[in-house]
């Protein structure tokens, strides 16, 4: 879609962001480069570290803007991202919950600020390298799945709302997959074009995110009991901070009846509580902070059929959302019963109709109804 005044895409000096601008330049826009600096390791690290928006990331988005020829700036959102996304990672930890850093970023210091920037540079929309597809639908602009379901970021995009996504482009959301974005930058001559993926959580490179989390929320490692579903103590952990809902690996306490996984973590007395598969399975689950993107104001009173993600990499299952009297909250009911539904993870709904489209999402809540 040709636009009335610059696109301004975020850089963060991985090949994704890179040709997402290049593309741009190529379809005839006028493009502006904006790279967000969002934290410090305090040491260097090496070439295929597996980063974002730091250090040499954005040399790397400074290098990628130079080929192109287009403006690039460089915005100090450090104290925003401490604020919006790594306080609340480790805030969520405390309360015995899995975090998704990554929907933070994107909802607060992307799509919010970030965007808001790009506006203010007289910019008529802000584009990124998420392989999701924005299609225009009877009654505006909605979010899909991109084409490729191993590279699909629709999950991390939940919480973009319907005003925000009018200003956003997503164009490699029609990408067969990720090898032919690579070969688009090895075409150009992007210095970029073998670069890592950035990991998941792209401010812990090192994959010690417990020593981030106490760093930043002291006593959210202590040490506690492992119990059985009876109370019965069968072991000691390490800290609540490394286990999740559905986990069955790493749980230490071995023996030769059925396997156990993590049914549940209380953080209110540093229990780990275990028990057989059968008793992760959920049919019914609560959600807070819900955004609805699909048509109307939330979900039908009757239920909102829809096809339900409880995690990024778990097969949707079927069900239906309900609204909760409670502003902003929602009652999800499935069609069978859910494994390792997390609190603190996202519940995604997706049209029942094949069509990727997200009709919306919330964070699912310790709250058993």
């Amino acid at each position: 879609m040709m636009t009335e005044g610059p696109v301004v895409v975020a850089m963060s000096g991985g090949v994704d962001s890179s040709v997402t601008a290049a593309l741009l330049k190529e379809q005839g826009h006028e493009v502006v480069g904006l790279t967000m600096r969002l934290y410090d390791h305090g040491k260097p690290l090496g070439a295929g570290a597996r980063t974002c928006c730091a250090g040499q990331d954005i040399h790397d988005a400074k290098r990628v803007a130079a080929r192109l020829g287009i403006p690039h700036y460089v915005l100090d959102y450090e104290s925003r991202f401490q604020e919006d996304v790594m306080a609340p990672f480790a805030e969520s930890y405390a309360r015995g919950e899995t975090p998704i850093p990554c929907v933070l970023c994107n909802q607060t210091v992307k799509f919010r600020d970030l965007l808001g920037a790009a506006l203010d540079l007289g910019g008529s929309a802000l584009a990124t390298g998420h392989y999701v597809q924005r299609l225009d639908g009877p009654e505006g602009p909605e979010l899909h799945r991109g084409v490729d379901p191993n590279r699909d970021q629709s999950y991390f995009l939940f919480a973009t709302t319907k005003g925000q996504l009018g200003q956003l482009l997503f164009p490699l959301g029609a990408m067969a997959n990720k090898d032919e974005t690579r070969a688009i930058a090895r075409r150009l001559g992007l210095a970029v074009s073998d670069k890592p993926d950035s990991q998941d959580i792209c401010f812990v490179p090192d994959g010690d995110y417990a020593s981030v989390v106490e760093k930043l929320r002291p006593g959210a490692v202590d040490p506690g009991d492992i119990v059985d579903l009876e109370g019965k103590v069968l072991g000691r952990h390490g800290g609540l901070i490394h286990y999740t809902v559905g986990q069955r690996r790493g749980l230490g306490i071995g023996g030769a009846g059925d396997p156990l996984y993590v049914v549940r973590l209380e953080p209110e007395t540093h229990r780990l509580v275990v028990g057989p598969r059968a008793a992760l399975g959920r049919t019914i689950l609560t959600v807070h902070g819900v955004n609805w993107l699909a048509a109307g104001d939330g979900p039908a009173l009757d239920g909102t059929p829809a096809e339900i993600k409880i995690r990024h990499a778990a097969p949707p299952v079927s069900g239906r959302v309900f609204p909760d009297p409670r502003q902003g909250w929602a009652r999800v009911t499935l069609d069978g019963p859910a494994y390792g539904v997390a609190p603190g993870q996202a519940a995604v709904f997706y049209g029942e109709d094949g069509s990727g489209q997200v009709l919306g999402g919330g964070w699912i809540s310790r709250e058993v109804p």
